[in-house]
């Protein structure tokens, strides 16, 4: 469904009490009693989890998969398959400037786009009331993973020039996969940037800002935005930077305490987090993750441009009890104010 999401932002942006916006997909799983490997090897199944996902919360907008290894599979990786956790990457496909230059940007479609993309283009003709947000990764986390996570952090002192050719190529892919997104009727993307979380403030600008503002400048309109998220311990101290890539909404980890973000972050910015997948959402209980949802929001609700979420993508096996407990929270907190 096409919406104007410059003015769906700034609505979501005036709402006093706002409607939780987690990254919730891969549970969809328990509720089809499929695996993760059945769900990431089919477009209908996607579309039918995320559709299920929408109906079961009421959740601001729709969030497809963070499947950070689907891009990274394009371009080459090895790829180390679950049935109950997310794919994640194996090794490395660039560790020379030779390997750089030589380095093929994928056509769009390749590996598992296409599957992908199939998901959303389906997926938004079952969920009509809210956002539908397909999910792609970041270029420095895209980068880091053809050239090793480790090695990669390295690479920005010792081989720059190597890290910007690589850069510069996933980039060019990054964009040309959202705009296919777009073209089948996404209303916007998440775009997961955590490698870049770890680097110092002024190596987090030169090879991570420069390229999403590329990327936002490419891709976002009135009729489609960019949701940034970046789950690093170092966001805080990078916030001037990310501010500026464009993005009118950002998503950060509870690796930082969102309270002291929410300080930093302008008052027409969107910031949402930041409740903890692993120990709360997949091994909290009910009564632990009401209380930790309602500690972020007690700190964080006095600023209007903040937003409950969850800290990262929740777990494919985290407990549904937990997961609507987390909406349950929401609703408690605010009846109460």
């Amino acid at each position: 469904m096409e919406m104007n999401m410059k003015q769906w932002a700034a609505d979501y942006l005036a709402e006093t009490k706002k409607k939780p916006l987690p990254v919730l997909s891969f549970p969809a799983i328990q509720m089809m009693d499929i695996t993760v490997k059945e769900l990431i090897s089919s477009s209908d199944l996607q579309a039918k989890g995320m559709k299920l996902v929408a109906d079961r919360v009421d959740a601001a907008a729709a969030v497809s998969l963070m499947d950070l290894s689907l891009e990274a599979e394009c371009f080459g990786s090895t790829i180390r398959f679950s049935d109950d956790e997310v794919p994640t990457v194996i090794g490395s496909v660039v560790s020379t400037e030779e390997d750089a230059d030589a380095l093929k940007v994928p056509e769009i479609g390749a590996g598992r786009t296409a599957i992908y993309i199939e998901a959303i283009e389906k997926a938004v003709k079952l969920i009509e009331d809210r956002p539908v947000l397909a999910g792609v990764i970041g270029p420095f986390s895209l980068a880091g993973r053809l050239m090793d996570v480790s090695e990669a952090m390295i690479y920005c002192y010792d081989e720059p020039d190597m890290v910007h050719t690589v850069l510069e190529k996933v980039t060019d892919f990054i964009i040309k996969y959202i705009l296919e997104y777009k073209r089948v009727g996404a209303n916007g993307v998440v775009v997961a940037e955590p490698l870049a979380g770890l680097l110092s403030p002024a190596l987090e600008e030169e090879f991570s800002a420069e390229y999403m503002k590329k990327i936002v400048e490419a891709v976002q309109d009135d009729t489609f935005i960019v949701v940034y998220h970046n789950c690093g311990n170092c966001t805080i101290q990078q916030i001037k930077s990310i501010c500026s890539i464009g993005a009118p909404m950002l998503h950060f980890g509870n690796a930082i305490n969102m309270a002291e973000m929410m300080e930093h972050v302008p008052a027409d910015i969107i910031a949402a987090g930041n409740v903890d997948p692993a120990s709360e959402f997949r091994n909290g209980t009910v009564e632990s993750i009401k209380k930790a949802t309602k500690e972020v929001l007690a700190a964080c609700s006095k600023y209007p441009n903040f937003a409950i979420s969850s800290g990262c993508d929740i777990p494919p096996m985290s407990k549904w009890e937990n997961i609507e407990a987390f909406f349950e929270a929401v609703q408690e907190f605010y009846a109460e104010q």
